[in-house]
């Protein structure tokens, strides 16, 4: 398989959304592990935002198009994620039609349980959303 060099979210923190693990042609595996700053009670539970952060992340970099931004997505929380857990995404792209993408991401954590997974629908912009 051909590796491919990150062209999206560039600046995206690693802490809080995940490290880039591999990217080859429409798909991508990136990984997070949960700190005590993303934990929100005496359990250890970790917001789902950060688990939502690393699977949006994950399809972001599976469409590697600088302009990528997120349109909607379908999403389930599966099991809890706690301080600690490592987490693995695997995004892939199931579907390409002209700037619109769609892009299953599966999140497990190290005993390889599947804790989230999710469709998102993604575009492909001519510029930047910010540029005017």
């Amino acid at each position: 398989m051909t590796s491919f060099t990150q062209n999206t979210h560039l600046l995206a923190s690693k802490k809080l959304i995940g490290s880039v693990i591999s990217i080859t042609k429409n798909k991508a595996i990136v990984s997070l592990t949960i700190t005590k700053e993303m934990v929100v009670d005496s359990y250890n539970l970790s917001h789902g935002s950060f688990t939502f952060g690393l699977a949006d992340y994950a399809a972001m970099v599976a469409i590697n198009k600088p302009t990528v931004v997120l349109g909607k997505a379908e999403t389930k929380f599966l099991k809890p994620v706690i301080l600690n857990d490592k987490l693995t995404a695997i995004a892939e792209v199931t579907e390409i039609n002209d700037k619109k993408f769609t892009v299953i991401v599966k999140i497990t954590n190290q005993k390889n349980s599947l804790v989230f997974e999710g469709n998102f629908t993604c575009f492909v912009l001519e510029k930047h959303v910010l540029e005017k």
